[in-house]
């Protein structure tokens, strides 16, 4: 009995080797890897087979013949177990066929269905046992094939005509995230930054697979949004708001949406008083007082700043006091100069300035409407409108760029069930995920 070993990257090239070199009539002996797969070199997998020598070979033709010698077939039997006391001896082409479907070999590399060769005419072969190292490396095989398998996915993403970054090249571990953020309308320098800061902190081994990465890509952006977290009041305490912004965000809904929240949904009742400064739009005033009206809150219309230091020691009494304004462009000076003169002619109340913004405004136009409403002083941003885009990076470079907390969110007209308390986490889903959840529970923090 002659031995003879083939080795090849996998079990099945080794086998098909095996198979062209030696024939129908060889015998598997082993097969076991014997070099694992590394980043500069494959794996290497060890194939022993076993064929007859030609004397031995004519021996058992003259046994077949001459039924007067009696010893030759067990002679036969007993130098195949010498080769190999302890292995089962079992065709090639039946140990290719088990290898196979064990180690999910692919179809290029895989034997033909029907194999060429013929099984050998041995009274009910047994077919080998897997062994426990052997089932250790198939394991070892699978867990390589799924990290593959990931990194498929992330070379798939790599378009790099659309995600290169100006400032270099990223690992394809980032590609997915990457494509996701610069579609979300996030500012591509912005991107770039925390690309580059992931990049120098993120340590190596949390690189191994795309949802390591995106757990820490998502840390990183809720750190680039501030939020305003809603607080109790405690007597004597007041809380007065005024709501600015251009036209169409949604300011009066929005209002009327935070008038319901605190003297009916939290868990204090709070006095809840509104004034509006918005007396150009009779159907605006008209809806406010429908809704003052309905939650039975008191209301005040105010045409200039003497009739609104009249309205705020009216309504002193009230916990909280909301102050509606008429909607403008952004571009035009002269009716937020108005609104300055308002906030200037009141000195003894603090009014919290909350800048009203409709999430899918473009970035640039976010940049222009804060820029031209800054002289008024905000304090905190408002995001309306979740509902009605797919990108929410315009909001996170804007937060970025004025480092302005934001307070609330709207996400969709109904009053009060659309409007939620701020939460980073919340709007790092909504860019990741491209939709704002209404269904998703709301944080409800408080500081």
């Amino acid at each position: 009995m002659k031995l003879m070993t083939f080795s090849a990257p996998t079990p099945a090239q080794a086998l098909k080797a095996a198979q062209k070199e030696c024939g129908e009539d060889a015998l598997v002996v082993s097969t076991k890897q014997i070099r694992k797969k590394t980043l500069t070199q494959p794996a290497l997998y060890e194939v022993v087979v076993a064929i007859e020598d030609a004397p031995q070979k004519k021996a058992s033709k003259r046994a077949a013949k001459e039924p007067s010698a009696p010893g030759a077939a067990s002679k036969t039997r007993k130098s195949r177990s010498s080769a190999a006391p302890e292995e089962v001896l079992v065709n090639i082409s039946e140990a290719a066929r088990q290898i196979s479907e064990i180690a999910n070999v692919t179809k290029e590399e895989k034997p033909a269905s029907r194999p060429k060769f013929a099984v050998k005419e041995e009274p009910e072969p047994v077919k080998p046992a897997i062994a426990a190292p052997e089932m250790e490396e198939l394991g070892a095989i699978k867990k390589e094939l799924f990290k593959l398998a990931d990194k498929v996915k992330l070379i798939q993403n790599m378009v790099w005509e659309e995600k290169k970054p100006s400032s270099g090249t990223i690992p394809p571990e980032f590609a997915e995230i990457y494509r996701i953020a610069k579609k979300s309308g996030m500012d591509p320098h912005h991107l770039d930054e925390i690309m580059r800061l992931t990049l120098e902190h993120m340590p190596l081994q949390m690189r191994t697979s795309s949802e390591t990465v995106r757990r820490y890509f998502r840390t990183l952006l809720r750190k680039m949004v501030p939020v305003r977290l809603e607080s109790d009041l405690t007597p004597p305490q007041k809380k007065v708001m005024m709501l600015v912004g251009p036209t169409g965000v949604g300011k009066t809904t929005t209002l009327a949406k935070l008038a319901a929240r605190y003297a009916y949904l939290m868990e204090r009742k709070y006095k809840v008083g509104i004034i509006t400064l918005d007396t150009y739009r009779i159907g605006a005033v008209e809806q406010l007082m429908q809704y003052a009206k309905m939650m039975r809150i008191g209301i005040e219309a105010v045409v200039d700043p003497p009739e609104f230091i009249t309205a705020l020691q009216t309504l002193s009494h009230m916990d909280i006091i909301l102050i509606d304004t008429v909607g403008s462009s952004q571009y035009d000076k002269e009716k937020i100069d108005k609104l300055q003169q308002f906030l200037a002619s009141n000195s003894d109340v603090g009014i919290d300035v909350s800048l009203v913004l409709g999430a899918p405004t473009k970035l640039e136009d976010l940049r222009a409407i804060y820029t031209n409403f800054s002289p008024l002083g905000i304090d905190t941003l408002i995001f309306t409108k979740l509902d009605e885009t797919r990108g929410f990076g315009n909001i996170f470079s804007l937060v970025y760029e004025t480092e302005k907390p934001v307070s609330y969110l709207s996400v969709g007209q109904e009053v009060p069930d659309d409007l939620r308390c701020a939460d980073s986490d919340y709007l790092v889903e909504c860019l990741m995920e491209g939709r704002a959840d209404k269904t998703r529970p709301e944080m409800g923090r408080k500081r």
